[in-house]
């Protein structure tokens, strides 16, 4: 990771830039891939199932029989884990279903607005070199408490035409059983626009790969509402003196492991703890089953040291990361400054690996989030669009 030296604001805009993504002929191909599902349904879906994956299907729904042997696949100690998890998100979520108070605007004239769920959803679930199980949880189970009637999943298979025995696992115990092996921009074609096996859904959630995402834009655009366009993922710490650069480093390392295009970022007003930190990443680094995708993300990276704490909120606000981590003697303090953050961890026992799985909070929040708008209500809207008030739709009566 590069360490930059006490920058002036005035150069604070390039800092901010993301790693850019090569985007030649990314919108065509994901535009023909869109074509050829909606023209030839399932012949296309097992066509690309073969030409991206890898693998020749007969059939894209996973059956029960499948089902049952993937969940025997799991052992003991991750279907506990997986379940503390459960039981930590289902009470988060279910706490947003509050009942509005009609309002009284003038005498004999009440307003209010009620939610209704979206009727049917689809959830797409990468499935490549680390299959998110822990996404199942956080789109289905809100899914569930909004009372969505129909739930559909779709996930890439493996080489052997097989889903991750995890991800069978996890849908299962929360009750999404309406399974489908297919992966990138068609299995978000076939979600938006429905095959013979894939019914159509109202809305579509879940993060993946620029073709996942890239399809998503477009199917947007043709009126099918999704949650929001995901980008790689990224961190941001705010760090003193104080911070245990082992913790720093393995902060840092959790988000840089996702991919080659995550970008993770140290901001600090000590000279000295970049130094510290670097050694740290450098030894965690070398232990990682990831270590090659972690090390091309701190090529993205970098540690940038202000004067005061102060500037290294403001940079984080202009910066506005997916995650927030605040690391310093006077978090909580410094945490009432945070205006733009797609979640916040506070203190230096609160690491965001634990936001991402089983803290109760969901991890599916907006990249580059949302600038201008304050901390309090960033935090409103992310649940909004990405937990159990997402998949409602407003109605105002009189």
């Amino acid at each position: 990771m590069k360490t930059v030296l006490y920058p002036e604001r005035s150069g604070w805009e390039a800092l901010c830039k993301r790693p850019g993504i090569k985007k030649s002929d990314l919108e065509s191909a994901v535009k023909g891939i869109i074509d050829g599902v909606r023209k030839d349904g399932d012949d296309a879906l097992l066509y690309y199932s073969e030409k991206y994956d890898g693998v020749k299907l007969d059939t894209l729904k996973v059956s029960v029989n499948e089902i049952n042997e993937g969940v025997s696949q799991v052992s003991d100690g991750l279907r506990k884990a997986i379940n503390i998890a459960r039981s930590n998100i289902e009470k988060f979520h279910q706490a947003q279903l509050t009942e509005e108070s009609p309002v009284e605007t003038q005498k004999g004239v009440k307003c209010w607005r009620k939610s209704v769920p979206v009727e049917k959803v689809g959830l797409y679930i990468p499935g490549g070199s680390a299959p998110l199980f822990s996404t199942v949880l956080m789109l289905g189970i809100p899914a569930k408490i909004a009372g969505c009637s129909e739930i559909i999943l779709c996930t890439p298979p493996d080489k052997n035409g097989k889903i991750n025995p995890v991800i069978l696992y996890t849908a299962s115990i929360i009750g999404v059983k309406n399974i489908f092996k297919t992966g990138g921009a068609q299995a978000i074609a076939a979600m938006a626009y429905g095959t013979a096996s894939i019914p159509a859904v109202y809305k579509i959630f879940g993060p993946g790969n620029q073709y996942v995402t890239k399809a998503k834009e477009l199917i947007q655009q043709d009126g099918i509402p999704i949650d929001m366009p995901a980008g790689p993922s990224e961190v941001l710490i705010i760090a003193d003196n104080s911070a245990d650069p082992e913790f720093v480093a393995a902060d840092l390392l959790s988000q840089a492991e996702h991919g080659a295009d995550s970008q993770v970022v140290l901001v600090t007003d000590s000279k000295e703890l970049p130094g510290k930190v670097n050694n740290a990443v450098e030894r965690q680094l070398s232990e990682l089953p990831r270590k090659d995708i972690a090390a091309k993300s701190l090529g993205n990276s970098m540690m940038i040291v202000l004067k005061t704490m102060d500037e290294c909120m403001d940079l984080s606000n202009k910066y506005a990361p997916e995650h927030l981590i605040i690391n310093t003697i006077n978090s909580k303090e410094l945490a009432s400054g945070v205006m733009n953050a797609g979640s916040v961890f506070i203190g230096s026992y609160s690491c965001e690996s634990a936001g991402d799985y089983a803290s109760g909070t969901n991890h599916t929040l907006p990249q580059m989030a949302l600038p201008g708008i304050s901390a309090e209500c960033l935090l409103k809207a992310s649940r909004k669009r990405s937990h159990s008030r997402s998949l409602h739709r407003k109605a105002s009566e009189i």
